[in-house]
């Protein structure tokens, strides 16, 4: 079992800046086994259905996607040492503002499976971002 467990999450005007960080725990954990993928749901698209957008991700060996519409603004990043992965997100929007998830994937993700929700095994509970105009 993998517990995860988001943070960074907060308010801010657009052009500015956040980093969320991914932190990964469980007694049979092997976190340089796993990709880590972060994904984002709008205010309002909270219900059953609506699927999560998925934003970045980053393979166990370093490998990194981008959705289009964060390239260039996000980057993923992770530090094995500490079970952790980082999102530093630059130039921030409104249309950014959203609940973050971090979620975790066993197996290689690819350039169609990384933004896929049902790849991912475990999930964390979510950290808000809101960013003003």
């Amino acid at each position: 079992e993998v517990q995860l467990v988001e943070s960074g999450g907060g308010s801010v005007q657009a052009g500015g800046s956040l980093r969320l960080a991914c932190v990964a725990s469980g007694r049979t954990l092997l976190f340089d086994d796993y990709a880590i993928g972060w994904f984002r749901q709008a205010p309002g698209m909270q219900a059953p259905g609506k699927e999560r957008e998925g934003i970045a991700c980053i393979s166990s060996s370093g490998t990194t996607y981008y959705a289009d519409t964060v390239r260039g603004r996000f980057t993923i990043s992770r530090d094995d040492a500490k079970n952790t992965v980082y999102l530093q997100m630059n130039s921030l929007e409104p249309e950014d503002t959203a609940v973050y998830y971090c979620a975790a994937d066993s197996i290689v993700p690819d350039d169609r499976s990384w933004s896929v929700e049902n790849e991912y095994d475990y999930w964390g509970q979510g950290t808000e971002v809101t960013v003003s105009s």
